[in-house]
C-alpha cells in the first residue's frame, strides 16, 4: 500500500498482526523497478517477535545457542534473559528488500549489518530501508536499512547493494506451509506448570516393577508431585532401582509379593485414607480396578472411567478423550456417568464452560447405528440437567467435531461442532484407537486418569515413559487437592 509523505517519495509499507506470527498481506507482490526508483524512497515494515519465531529459526538454522532458547541460562547472560537470534532480525531486511523494495526480481549484492540492542520476545519492530543511491551504469542500488523497537530504539543497522530489477513483475504472494513446532521437551509443560505450588499428596505407587514404572514415580516425586509409596516385592524393585542407577534413599516401600497383591494392599491404603491418590505400574489395568472395586469405601455415585488428556501439536487446545480404557461396551446410563466424569476434570483443569462432542460415524440420528441413538438421548440429558456443567452436542463425527471448517461444509451449526474440548468415544476401542492413534501418529503428549472412584487413579499405559506418569501423577494430584474440597 502507498502512503504520501511530503518532501520524499511514497514510502512502500507492510504490516504483520500483532501476535508477529502470521501475516494478514495483500495477495500479490508487486515490485518498483529501477527507473521507478528515486533518491530518499522508503519501504517500511513492522513485526512483532514472538517465542515461536525464535524456536522457528533455531529449528531452520541449526543455532540452538541457550540464550536464545533456555530461560534459565539466558538469565545469567550479559542481555539477562532471552533474546532473538541477530539473523532472525536481519532476515526481515531480507524479506523487505526482496517482497517490497525493490521487490520480486531483486538480486541481493552485499549487506553490511550492526547490531545495536537486544531484541526481546514481545518486541515491535519497524523496519525501514530508503534509497540511498543508484549506478546507472549497472542498476545497482544502494540502501540504507535501520531497524527501531516500539520505543525507537535502533536495534540494528547497515547498508545493502542490490541489482534492481529491471521489469514490472506483479506475482501472487506465496502460499506457505503451515508451520507448527512440537517441542518434546515442553510437552507437558502446562499441565506441570497448572499442579506447581501445591502440596505433594502421599500416593500408592501399585507394582512399580519395570524401568518406566518405578522412573516415573520416582520423577514425579522429584517434581514434588506425590510422595511415594511403593507397593510391590522390595527386593524386587531395589534390584530394578540398582540396575538403572535411580535412587530409592527416603522413599518408602510396602513388601507385598506379587502384583494381586500389590493392587489389593493399595486399595486397602486408600480404603484407610491413607493414601489421597493411586499410580498404576507395571501390573494389567484389571487387576487394579477389581481390587479398587471390592472396596466399598472407595465407590461413589458415579461409574469409574478413564479419560486421557492429550496434547496434540496440531490442535490449538488440550483435548480429552473418555472412555478408552475401563468401559468396553457403555450402556446409555454408563455414558452418562463418563461424560459427567469427563466434564468434572475438565472444570479442575480449568475449563469453565467445556464443549463435549458424542461421537459416531456420522452426524444423524440412524437407527441402524446405536451409538447415534446414544448420543442424541446424552444431548437431551444434558439439556434436562442429567448432566451438567457442559454444552454437550451429537451424534458428531471425528472431522466435525475437530474441523470448522468440515463442520461449516456439512452444515452443521452447533457450539460444540469444530472445538471440542471433550471426545466422547462409543466405545473402549474406538476411545483407545483415537487417543493412541494421535499419540502415534500426530506426536500428541498423552496423560490419563480414572474417575468415579474416591480417589483418582493414575492410569497409564505399560507402554508410556516416565514423562506421561509424571503427567498423570500431575492429574491425580489436581483431583486430589479438588477432592480435599468436593468429595466425589
Amino acid at each position: 500500500m502507498y502512503s504520501a509523505e511530503p518532501a520524499q517519495p511514497p514510502a512502500l509499507t507492510e504490516h504483520d498482526p500483532a501476535d508477529g506470527c502470521a501475516a494478514d498481506l495483500s495477495a500479490t507482490l508487486d515490485n518498483v523497478t529501477y527507473a521507478e526508483m528515486t533518491i530518499g524512497q522508503s519501504a517500511r515494515l513492522s513485526r512483532t517477535l514472538c517465542r515461536q519465531d525464535i524456536a522457528a529459526f533455531a529449528a531452520v538454522s541449526g543455532d540452538v545457542n541457550p540464550a536464545h532458547l533456555d530461560p534459565e541460562y539466558a538469565g545469567h547472560t550479559l542481555f539477562h534473559g532471552v533474546v532473538a537470534h541477530g539473523m532472525w532480525s536481519a532476515s526481515l531486511i531480507s524479506r523487505l528488500l526482496g517482497t517490497c523494495l525493490p521487490g520480486p526480481g531483486t538480486v541481493y549484492l552485499e549487506q553490511t549489518l550492526k547490531f545495536l540492542h537486544p531484541v526481546r520476545i514481545g518486541d515491535v519492530l519497524h523496519i525501514t530501508a530508503t534509497v540511498l543511491s543508484k549506478d546507472d551504469s549497472n542498476h545497482h542500488v544502494r540502501l540504507d536499512c535501520a531497524i527501531e523497537n516500539q520505543n525507537g530504539v535502533a536495534v540494528l543497522s547497515g547498508v545493502a547493494t542490490v541489482i534492481a530489477p529491471s521489469e514490472k513483475v506483479h506475482y501472487p504472494r506465496a502460499a506457505l506451509p503451515q508451520l507448527r513446532l512440537y517441542d518434546p521437551q515442553q510437552r507437558y509443560a502446562s499441565l506441570l506448570a497448572s499442579a506447581a505450588g501445591l502440596a505433594p499428596l502421599r500416593c500408592a505407587v501399585v507394582h512399580p516393577c519395570d524401568e518406566p514404572s518405578l522412573r516415573g514415580a520416582l520423577e514425579a516425586a522429584a517434581l514434588h508431585l506425590i510422595v511415594p509409596l511403593l507397593v510391590g516385592p522390595a527386593a524386587r524393585i531395589r534390584a530394578l532401582a540398582a540396575t538403572h542407577g535411580l535412587s530409592l534413599d527416603g522413599v518408602e516401600l510396602d513388601d507385598v509379593p506379587h502384583s494381586h497383591a500389590a493392587a489389593a494392599r493399595a486399595a486397602q491404603l486408600a480404603a484407610d485414607g491413607a493414601v489421597e491418590l493411586l499410580m498404576k505400574g507395571s501390573l494389567h489395568t484389571d487387576e487394579l480396578i477389581k481390587a479398587i472395586l471390592a472396596q466399598p469405601t472407595l465407590h461413589t455415585k458415579r461409574r469409574l472411567s478413564h479419560v486421557f488428556r492429550l496434547e496434540v501439536p496440531l490442535y490449538d487446545k488440550v483435548l480429552l478423550i473418555s472412555d478408552g480404557a475401563l468401559n468396553i461396551a457403555p450402556t446409555l446410563m454408563d455414558k452418562a456417568d463418563i461424560v459427567q466424569n469427563a466434564i468434572d476434570l475438565a472444570h479442575v483443569l480449568g475449563i469453565a464452560l467445556p464443549k463435549v462432542a458424542i461421537l459416531s460415524a456420522l452426524e444423524t440420528v440412524t437407527p441402524t447405528i446405536p451409538s447415534t441413538l446414544d448420543a442424541a438421548a446424552l444431548c437431551k440429558m444434558a439439556e434436562r440437567g442429567q448432566i451438567s456443567g457442559a454444552l454437550v452436542d451429537g451424534p458428531l463425527a471425528f472431522d466435525n467435531a475437530i474441523s470448522p471448517a468440515a463442520a461449516r461444509i456439512k452444515g452443521i451449526a452447533s457450539p460444540v461442532a469444530g472445538q471440542a474440548d471433550i471426545l466422547i468415544a462409543p466405545g473402549l476401542e474406538a476411545g483407545n484407537l483415537l487417543a493412541k492413534q494421535l499419540e502415534y501418529l500426530a506426536g500428541a503428549a498423552v496423560c490419563g486418569i480414572v474417575l468415579g472412584a474416591a480417589v483418582p487413579i493414575a492410569l497409564t499405559s505399560r507402554a508410556d515413559d516416565a514423562a506421561a506418569r509424571s503427567a498423570s501423577a500431575a492429574l491425580a494430584l489436581l483431583l486430589a487437592h479438588h477432592y480435599r474440597q468436593h468429595k466425589p
